[in-house]
């Protein structure tokens, strides 16, 4: 082949190309040899185009396709030709011609396959998919595939559309450290040692929170970053030791100018990337109603299963399991308690549910510190059965018209003295049966949700004093600034979260800018001003030469990608993570490296495995 570099990709022909003369490049996906005909399925990131090798081929060239396997590496030259009307593939783009090859170039061969490259499926359709561990230490295999090429394809989509809404909004983009000073910010630093100052550690940045402050103290009034960050924490389906976040900040701002451009800017990503309609304002729910309503500060909000206070319930009958949650001091909340004692109405399903099954929800509850569930069915009657039902026998109108409930309605109930405890149990019922029942809405693909309106601190049992639910540069909502020191227990915090579809995507606030504020969080929280000045004292320092106001939030890209392409884990959408041991069994790091480094470095490890 006097050029084997391609002029079109195995993607982009069509009918109206039949008649050229064309080069392709790409691996072979599979191989039919029909005894006079082959035929090649040739395959790139843009598509895969049938080559055919017939009777018009030379010698040479059908010696080279009847020895091709599967992922060699190849050039193909050849005319476009029309699919005759029975071969036409409607499910491939380029389904209605193949290439007739005049000739064949190898680049490479390949060894046999540890996986297949192509689709698997058993008899009942289930997509077989290889062990994780597997995928990744062949992961530049497993990226070949197209579910993962689409992953990684749109991951590329969506940081262009970000990068493109927030430029034309005025952003500028910036670079922080990666290399930067170790403080407290909730997980585990990863440590640098350095070489040329023995002793001394840089800390790898777990978001770039304190410099895209700085940056606003230095005039940059709209940043935004897609920053890489690290942090040293077990790890699970939604996180890794490192991650990218949309890191954005605003100068001269207020929380309705940070979610509406957060909201403008998923609607920009969404329509450009999947021409999805999201809608023109997310859903706001204060942080005690989420809990209240759905049992967690992330609700999956694309199936309507509310949980109720069933406190009334207490009074009608001497069940003591129900008095306790009933009688707990509850929380202030909108001028009015909510008890500890919480129901689920789960409509038309009692006939569904055997006493095995509800006992698989319970399980779930008792993970969530929950004592028990306890349920009753509304019969064809009207009238209760099973579970709790003997103590509430001639109780059914009352309840089933407080609580909503019809016939053949399921009633679940979780009761516990701590109201959070309570909610949390039965939130993480609703969840399963959300999975169970197939509740979520078709039509609601993407449920979008604001968190606002969050506690600012909460107290430490074990160490016996209040911290941050946030961060300590979070500020206070401007009401409770009188109160601090009193009633630290009712601060609210100028934050919010932003909610998809269960998952927390971002999390963001406005932040402290007045240093005498902020000596004063730092010391509810036990902060000495020694310790402080030795963590934050360049961020204080700052703030006391003109800092504006300012705030911002940080969605995950990892995660945005994981849910938009509906997957599980972010291993899925990122191009080489890590496994759920923090390690990569590719390249097999983490890994030991040479005595002399170590001494480089002046470091001795005591042990190794």
């Amino acid at each position: 082949m006097e050029n084997s570099k391609r002029t079109v990709t195995c993607g982009e022909l069509t009918k109206a190309d039949v008649g050229k003369k064309v080069v392709l490049n790409g691996w072979v996906s599979r191989t039919r040899d029909l005894g006079g005909l082959i035929f090649i399925r040739l395959r790139d990131r843009y598509g895969i185009t049938q080559v055919m090798v017939g009777d018009n081929a030379s010698d040479e060239v059908k010696k080279i396709a009847s020895g091709l396997k599967s992922e060699y590496c190849i050039a193909v030259e050849g005319v476009v030709a029309a699919r005759a009307e029975k071969d036409i593939n409607p499910d491939m783009k380029t389904g209605e011609i193949e290439v007739e090859a005049s000739d064949i170039e190898i680049f490479t061969t390949s060894q046999e396959l540890p996986f297949s490259i192509e689709e698997v499926r058993q008899k009942d359709g289930t997509l077989v998919i290889p062990n994780e561990d597997l995928r990744l230490k062949y992961r530049y295999l497993d990226l070949r595939r197209e579910p993962m090429q689409q992953n990684i394809i749109l991951r590329s989509q969506v940081t262009f559309a970000t990068r493109e809404y927030l430029t034309e909004k005025g952003f500028l983009e910036i670079e922080t450290p990666t290399f930067i000073k170790s403080t407290p910010e909730g997980a585990r630093d990863y440590l640098v040692p350095s070489r040329v100052h023995p002793g001394k550690f840089y800390s790898l940045p777990q978001s770039p929170q304190l410099y895209k402050q700085l940056l606003m103290v230095s005039g940059f009034d709209k940043y935004f970053q897609i920053a890489r960050c690290y942090r040293d924490e077990d790890a699970r389906g939604d996180r890794q030791p490192e991650f990218t976040q949309i890191d954005m900040e605003m100068s001269f701002t207020n929380r309705e100018e940070v979610l509406s451009t957060t909201e403008g800017m998923m609607q920009h990503i969404f329509k450009k990337t999947l021409n999805y309609d999201l809608p023109a304002h997310f859903d706001r729910i204060a942080w005690e109603d989420a809990f209240d309503f759905y049992g967690s500060d992330k609700p999956d909000l694309r199936f309507d299963l509310k949980m109720q206070d069933a406190a009334f319930m207490a009074d009608l009958a001497d069940f003591n399991a129900f008095k306790a949650g009933a009688a707990n001091s509850g929380r202030e909340i909108q001028r009015h308690k909510r008890s500890g004692l919480k129901a689920l109405v789960v409509k038309n399903v009692a006939d569904k549910y055997s006493r095995k099954s509800i006992e698989a929800l319970e399980a779930v509850a008792k993970t969530y510190k929950a004592k028990g569930l306890a349920w009753m069915k509304v019969d064809a009657e009207g009238k209760f059965e099973g579970g709790i039902s003997k103590f509430y026998t001639g109780q059914e109108k009352v309840i089933c018209e407080k609580l909503g409930a019809q016939k053949n309605d399921l009633l679940l109930f979780v009761s516990d003295e701590d109201w959070q405890t309570a909610c949390t149990a039965l939130g993480a019922v609703r969840k399963q049966l959300g999975k169970d029942l197939n509740l979520y809405n078709p039509d609601d693909e993407f449920h979008f949700a604001w968190i606002i309106d969050f506690p600012y601190f909460a107290w430490n049992e074990e160490e016996n004093h209040w911290e941050t639910e946030h961060h300590m540069f979070t500020l206070p909502q401007k009401k409770y600034w009188d109160t601090l020191e009193s009633n630290p227990g009712e601060v609210k915090g100028d934050l919010y979260d932003l909610v998809l579809n269960g998952y927390e995507l971002a999390s963001g606030s406005m932040r402290i800018n007045d240093p005498v504020l902020q000596e004063r969080i730092f010391e509810i929280v036990g902060y000495s001003r020694e310790r402080a000045e030795k963590a934050f004292g360049f961020l204080v320092q700052a703030f006391k030469f003109g800092a504006p106001p300012h705030g911002g939030i940080a969605p995950g890209l990892d995660r945005l990608i994981m849910l938009m392409r509906h997957e599980e884990s972010i291993h899925e959408v990122i191009a080489f993570p890590k496994n759920n041991l923090a390690m990569s069994p590719m390249d097999e790091c983490p890994s030991y490296v040479d005595d002399s480094q170590l001494d480089e470095l002046h470091i001795k490890c005591t042990e190794k495995e």
